[in-house]
């Protein structure tokens, strides 16, 4: 089993939303976060004062999957949410070691 992680752009979260469904993703959950990358930020002009803008709107989500479904699921991401810009986000995938599903006890895959 995988945990997958992907940082994305708060308007494209609709359009990975639907990828995924498409795919058969059955759960996502999603946080509404700030951060930066490379980009840094940027500055924007308020009442004629320019000022600083370091962290970023973005949405993280993260999905439990089983790892046979990590491509199809980086791809449907990686689609939906590409606009060929700095700041579309990043993907990161890591092992997870066991599941449960607190309502019946079911554990590992079964409780995806």
């Amino acid at each position: 089993m995988k945990m997958l992680t992907a940082i994305i752009k708060p308007f494209k979260l609709d359009d990975v939303r639907d990828a995924l469904a498409e795919i058969g993703v059955s759960g996502i959950t999603a946080t509404e976060v700030k951060g930066f990358g490379r980009q840094k930020g940027h500055t924007e002009l308020y009442r004629g004062a320019e000022y600083t803008i370091d962290f970023l709107p973005k949405v993280k989500l993260e999905i439990a999957l089983p790892a046979d479904q990590v491509d199809a699921v980086i791809s449907a991401i990686s689609g939906a949410a590409n606009e060929g810009k700095i700041g579309d986000g990043k993907i990161f995938v890591s092992s997870l070691e066991e599941v449960v599903r607190i309502r019946t006890g079911e554990t590992g895959s079964l409780a995806l």
